[in-house]
């Protein structure tokens, strides 16, 4: 099917004829021979003088040429047949939280202790890179909450906003019901049986303005699957004091985020350490991808160049017309100079003609 994808281009048709009728004639720097007479010879020929304007047949190159380059401007194309484009996968956000807690190094990772914001990043990371097929954002949320990567299939560029998540980013309280309230505005708009939240924290709401619970009771509403992850290692398995000899796990209120995945028909998780993390996020790659709306589209095949390249032919073939005498054709079918006789023999060859006459 062919068509045009800047038809609007096409306005600018009669802009040679509004220049010509706007501006200025110019002036060529030459003497004017002035007729005093000029009625005199109109009355005797019995017509008016006529203004010396192109005939449409010397007009006609240019139009053509201007027609030319308008279609070429215009975009032509030729669009094949509409292809179904099948999407399938899921709308997945992952909610991390940032606070001051989140860098206490209890986690255990590869005989190493590590903080439990570094073992997000390294399985988190690992797991929204693989999700091949789905759209993936990232949510970092402190005392407030901040979309850091919104929906995209981009998921190299989503793992490399997690890495460079830094603690007390988003300030040093933990706000689960904005990060749920910011969850449900971004996903309310996607497929409804494929919206995810992976909400993953390590203490109990003391921030923000909205409740988890009254959140969570919006996500279910909207459709919204909440999956969230307690982390933090056992209080009685940690040897590593935190402030003021207090172990951050005790915070965790597993209560609540047990209650957030009720409300949302979803799962809650608890991580003591990488090899458990690590086996929640299998277990999160087990959900079933669901179909979302097929889409269209189709081939197009640009076609600006041959109007192009056509109104460049009349151009030049205009410019040789201009340019060229007239009688070149002759000239090229003319014999070289050095194949033509000798003006000295030509005579000579003449009077052997004739002495064979006689």
């Amino acid at each position: 099917m062919f068509e045009l994808g800047w038809p609007w281009i096409f306005l600018l048709l009669p802009l040679p004829w509004l220049a010509r009728l706007l501006l200025p004639a110019a002036d060529s720097g030459e003497p004017v021979l002035k007729v005093g007479f000029l009625d005199e010879l109109e009355g005797l020929a019995g017509r008016r003088a006529r203004l010396n304007l192109p005939t449409w047949r010397q007009q006609a190159p240019f139009i053509l040429i201007w027609l030319l380059l308008l279609l070429a401007a215009a975009r032509p194309q030729w669009l094949g047949d509409p292809l179904p484009v099948s999407a399938s996968g899921r709308d997945l956000l992952v909610a991390v939280d940032v606070s001051g807690s989140m860098d206490f190094p209890d986690m255990q990772w590869k005989d190493d202790e590590i903080s439990r914001l570094d073992l997000v990043k390294a399985l988190m990371g690992d797991f929204l890179q693989d999700r091949q097929g789905d759209r993936v954002g990232l949510i970092l949320f402190g005392s407030q909450a901040y979309l850091q990567a919104p929906l995209t299939f981009d998921r190299r560029t989503v793992r490399t906003f997690l890495d460079e998540a830094q603690i007390g980013i988003a300030g040093k309280n933990t706000a689960i019901g904005d990060a749920i309230g910011l969850a449900v505005k971004r996903l309310r708009q996607r497929p409804a049986q494929s919206r995810v939240l992976i909400l993953i924290t390590d203490g109990a709401n003391n921030g923000g303005q909205i409740h988890p619970l009254t959140a969570a009771r919006l996500a279910a509403q909207e459709g919204v699957r909440i999956y969230p992850i307690g982390i933090g290692a056992n209080p009685e398995a940690s040897g590593t004091p935190g402030l003021l000899g207090l172990n951050p796990s005790l915070d965790l209120d597993e209560a609540a985020l047990k209650e957030i995945a009720e409300i949302t028909h979803g799962s809650y998780f608890r991580a003591h350490d990488g090899a458990e993390l690590d086996a929640i996020g299998d277990t999160l790659d087990q959900l079933e991808p669901v179909a979302q709306q097929p889409t269209q589209a189709r081939t197009a095949h640009e076609l600006y160049a041959w109007p192009l390249a056509l109104a460049l032919l009349l151009s030049v073939l205009l410019v040789v017309a201009v340019q060229w005498p007239d009688n070149l054709l002759q000239r090229l079918l003319r014999k070289p100079r050095f194949l033509q006789p000798h003006p000295e023999w030509r005579q000579r060859l003449k009077r052997l003609r004739l002495r064979r006459r006689r």
